[in-house]
This record gives C-alpha cells, sequence and structure tokens, in this order.
C-alpha cells in the first residue's frame, strides 16, 4: 500500500526501538496493509480493519495482532498481551536483527490474520465474571451501585472484578470497592479518568 506520511512523526522522533520499528515498517508496508495513527501508534488494518499495531515498550518493541488469540501460531512466537488476554498476542523484538530474522514469520501470520479478519471468526466470550463475595455482599445493601456495575459494559465489569479479587484480605477488598463505588455510578470504567 505506501507509507502513510501521517505516520512517519511516529517512526521519526521515536526515542525507544526507532530502528527496530522503521525495519518493521518496511515488512509491515510489504503486506498488504493501510498503515494509520490509533491511538498514537502505528496501526496496520486490512479492508478498515484492525490486523496489527506497532508496540514501543519499555523492555522491548512489540507487534501486536488483534485477534492473535485466533492464530495458528506454528512458530511459537506469539505472546498474550497480559494474563487475563485473550485476543490479543504479540511477537516481541529487542534487535534489528530479531525483526530481521522473523521476517517471513511476521509474513505469514500478517496473512492468516487477514484471513481470520475476512472469516469474520470472533474471539470467544470469557466465561462468567467471578465476582467476589465483598462486591455481592455491597450489592445487597447498595442496589444503586448493583444497577450501576450492572449497566457498565463487560469488559469493565470484568476489569473490576479482577482489581476487587487480587488482595488476598477480606478488608482490602472492601476498601477497594468502597473506594471505586463513586466511579462505577458515573458510569467509568477501571482505567478511564
Amino acid at each position: 500500500m505506501g507509507a502513510n506520511p501521517q505516520v512517519d512523526d511516529s517512526f521519526n522522533s521515536a526515542k525507544l526501538w526507532r530502528q527496530e520499528a522503521k525495519t518493521l515498517r518496511g515488512i509491515l508496508l510489504d503486506c498488504d496493509l493501510t498503515e494509520e495513527l490509533k491511538w498514537g501508534k502505528p496501526c496496520y488494518a486490512h479492508d478498515g480493519k484492525n490486523i496489527v499495531i506497532v508496540q514501543r515498550m519499555k523492555g522491548f518493541l512489540a507487534l501486536l495482532f488483534f485477534k492473535g488469540g485466533l492464530l495458528k501460531d506454528p512458530n511459537g512466537i506469539l505472546e498474550k498481551q497480559g494474563p487475563n488476554s485473550s485476543a490479543g498476542f504479540r511477537i516481541r523484538f529487542t534487535k534489528v536483527q530479531d525483526v530481521l530474522d522473523q521476517t517471513e514469520s511476521v509474513k505469514s501470520y500478517i496473512r492468516e490474520a487477514i484471513e481470520v479478519q475476512k472469516s469474520g471468526l470472533k474471539i470467544g466470550k470469557k466465561a462468567g465474571i467471578e465476582i467476589p463475595a465483598e462486591l455481592v455482599d455491597r450489592f445487597d445493601d447498595d442496589p444503586e451501585f448493583k444497577a450501576a456495575f450492572d449497566e457498565l459494559t463487560p469488559g469493565r465489569q470484568r476489569g473490576y472484578a479482577l482489581y476487587f479479587l487480587q488482595p488476598k484480605l477480606s478488608m482490602t477488598r472492601s476498601a477497594r470497592i468502597e473506594n471505586y463505588r463513586r466511579k462505577i455510578l458515573a458510569g467509568k470504567g477501571f482505567r478511564d479518568q
């Protein structure tokens, strides 16, 4: 497709992983993808559907496949973005040679990702959300709070539930729930401002 001049600055001004990202960009532009800047990052789409995004992390450069959980990964190079992720899987790079060594794999995975997107396959929804007992108890005492939580998107509910479940002490879980009550009543997600 060709480089998008609006994305050039993202590659030219980057302090982290500049050469690795430029090398990766060359590969991506050779894969029949359109290049855009989304969420402040170079993003690559096919027929208007997001396929991959370039992520500059502190310790590595990553190529995140939006539907990576549906890819076969015959080379065993994809990793989950996080412990609770089922969709986004990524390939890590720490030097230009890593990118060059993975060129054919990256192209192959992108071709498969495009086919997955064209087929309409979707990442399966996770089984029900585990709700901490302290939150259930709070809902019993505060129907307005329960109604607000129920109105949140499943992803936002899950984000709160995971955060509330982290502490070992019930007292800490209850404190977290109380601290986020206003935000939930406002319809905001755990990471929303």
